[in-house]
């Protein structure tokens, strides 16, 4: 029998362990296009209005020999197979300094333009556009509800069957982020609210690596 401890956990472990897992959602072989389609997979539009914005932000730096297009949350790479393509009709040589890196926890999918660099984390430091299509909703956080007294707790999750229960109250810095960003304390009892400080985090992380 599973013990207490490991039968048990918040939400922000049970949605990292059943997105990005060993046969977590995301690192599955037919990616998030097998179950549902984004504004990414729905026409080639969205990647010209993409490379639209590239072609605004390489004026503004004054067209640098190298040009970075960095996407968090790279699916499978289309966005970025979609860019290189519209890029190719570009003036100013654009096409020939992109530097497409794609940022996904999943495997490179096989048959991916050789030009894509694909990684786990941005890169340091790098000169041009950071995009992040429906990236942060994908950052796994805690859950908090409120009790019969109106007290912030922590949602935990069974393992075993995906059910749920209050546990610790909130209390720290997370606490303070919901006091500030989204509050709870006093409120009806069963109403909930996402911890956002992993994405918080993520997201600095990740204008951090801009140069």
């Amino acid at each position: 029998m599973a013990s207490e401890q490991h039968e048990w956990c918040g939400w922000r472990e049970a949605a990292e362990r059943a997105l990005y897992g060993t046969d977590g959602f995301f690192r599955r072989a037919e990616g998030p296009a097998g179950h549902f389609r984004t504004s990414v997979h729905a026409s080639p539009l969205y990647a010209r209005a993409v490379t639209e914005l590239l072609r605004r932000v390489d004026e503004a730096l004054g067209r640098p020999p190298e040009l970075a297009l960095v996407d968090l949350g790279a699916g499978r790479g289309e966005l970025l197979t979609g860019v290189l393509a519209a890029a190719a009709r570009e003036p100013h040589g654009l096409a020939a300094r992109l530097r497409p890196y794609a940022v996904e926890r999943a495997a490179r999918p096989d048959g991916l333009d050789a030009r894509v660099e694909w990684r786990e984390t941005a890169p340091e430091g790098f000169t041009g556009l950071l995009f992040a299509n429906e990236w942060l909703d994908n950052v796994p956080v805690d859950v908090a509800e409120t009790d019969a007294d109106g007290v912030p707790r922590r949602v935990e999750v069974s393992a075993a069957d995906g059910a749920e229960r209050l546990g610790a109250e909130v209390t720290g810095e997370d606490a303070e982020w919901l006091a500030r960003w989204w509050p709870l304390a006093g409120a009806e009892p069963g109403l909930r609210a996402e911890i956002g400080r992993p994405r918080d985090a993520a997201w600095a992380e990740a204008v951090r690596c801009v140069g």
